[in-house]
């Protein structure tokens, strides 16, 4: 290995910003000492919002970068990076977290929660942790990690549930969707990155990964809410509606649905679905009596984390190729799975791409990045999405970082032992 120095910076930068998502607690205490809207207060409340964190430590990498080589190289970095990807996943947050898209799916989970026979609770948290992140192979995993949260934080997140009942679920959520997308070759950003290159279609991504997922998703929520059974039990909430919601029109749902169709068809040209977002906004404009207010800041700090960890990310391809291509079969799928908790499991499969691999090796690489999926907030891209959905649930101080990999343990155990060693089908 040798690393420019700009490469060092960047990795130092990176295990900062890293560090600096387990400590946001301390920084919302120390924001507590200041009086209310002074500009200490607003200071480290900022220090404290996870989805600042990767940009902001971006920023310092340009500084650093304009410092020691110049604006035009700061600036040449900046336009090799692709941000289509953030640019998506904040396009389908704002378009999939509606007022209107959420009712539907809602609809859809109860209809299914109704074959279960269970107490209609427990039967409409099943299938909603079971549902939500398969249906993220087909509208996208940004997508159906919005849908969902939206709806946990509406029947149960929001209800005065245990501490240990919202990490379990949302450690289960993080796994899920991130196993969830394997159905299909185009919708999880680790398949996306390498199944053009290695030839994967839906029937390779069917057979390999999608059944063993499923298992492993059915698997993990019905174990988690037995455990949770008590806290699971009788009826559902009841949902509070704004009076033009209990009468939308038919043709509100048709067009989200085709505006949703449209930005997921065209999710890698960014500057298509921008324009659609545009019209969207129009829509909604139009429609207002139908809509809840556009999530648009929740959606703009999760785009904001992802553009930062691309960013800082790019600078890591020093070490991380280097790593992949010493490991062996199996030390690859529990290496992928550890290091996918500290980067972000795209650029991982995206870095292993450019190795040669073997098949099974390839395998291993992509599985152990899905598995690892749901550890920390930086491991899979939608997990800033549900991260910052949820995170007022749990009070002031947020949710811990080691809260929720605690909570992600066994639905990862479960993963590792499905795509790991089930056979094939």
């Amino acid at each position: 290995m040798n690393p420019s120095h700009m490469e060092i910076i960047g990795t130092v930068l990176f295990a900062i910003a890293v560090l600096h998502t387990f400590l946001v607690k301390k920084f919302e205490h120390i924001a507590h000492k200041y009086p209310e809207g002074s500009v200490g207060e607003n200071f480290w409340h900022f220090f404290a919002e996870v989805e600042a964190v990767f940009g902001m430590w971006a920023a310092v990498l340009i500084i650093f970068m304009i410092f020691f080589e110049g604006h035009h190289e700061a600036i040449h970095y900046l336009e090799s990076q692709n941000y289509t990807e953030p640019a998506f996943v904040f396009v389908i947050m704002c378009m999939a977290g509606t007022r209107p898209v959420i009712m539907m799916a809602g609809k859809f989970i109860s209809l299914a929660s109704k074959l279960l026979p269970l107490p209609k609770k427990m039967s409409f948290y099943i299938a909603a942790l079971i549902l939500g992140p398969l249906l993220g192979s087909f509208i996208t995993e940004p997508a159906a990690m919005t849908v969902t949260a939206l709806i946990l934080l509406d029947y149960f997140f929001s209800k005065g549930m245990s501490p240990k009942f919202m990490y379990a679920t949302i450690g289960l959520l993080f796994v899920n969707v991130s196993i969830g997308g394997t159905l299909t070759n185009f919708a999880a950003p680790p398949v996306l990155m390498v199944a053009g290159k290695w030839g994967w279609g839906m029937k390779h991504m069917i057979m390999n990964f999608g059944i063993k997922s499923s298992i492993a998703i059915v698997v993990s929520t019905i174990v988690i809410a037995m455990v949770f059974r008590k806290e699971l039990t009788g009826d559902l909430p009841t949902i509070e509606k704004k009076d033009g919601m209990l009468n939308t029109p038919i043709w509100v749902y048709f067009f989200h649905i085709v505006f949703l169709a449209l930005v997921v068809f065209t999710s890698h040209h960014s500057v298509v679905f921008l324009g659609i977002f545009l019209f969207f906004l129009g829509f909604t404009t139009v429609t207002k009596e139908f809509q809840d207010n556009i999530k648009l800041r929740e959606s703009l700090l999760v785009g904001w984390f992802l553009a930062g960890l691309v960013t800082l990310g790019s600078m890591q391809a020093w070490w991380l190729k280097e790593t992949l291509t010493k490991m062996s079969e199996l030390v690859l799928y529990f290496g992928a799975t550890g290091l996918t908790a500290v980067t972000d499991n795209a650029a991982l499969t995206y870095l292993g791409s450019l190795v040669e691999l073997s098949d099974a090796a390839k395998y291993f690489l992509v599985a152990g990045a899905v598995t690892g999926g749901g550890l920390t907030v930086i491991a899979n891209a939608p997990n800033p999405a549900g991260y910052g959905i949820l995170k007022d649930s749990f009070g002031e101080d947020g949710i811990s970082p080691l809260g929720l990999l605690m909570g992600a343990l066994f639905p990862t155990l479960v993963a590792i032992l499905c795509l790991g060693f089930l056979p094939s089908f």
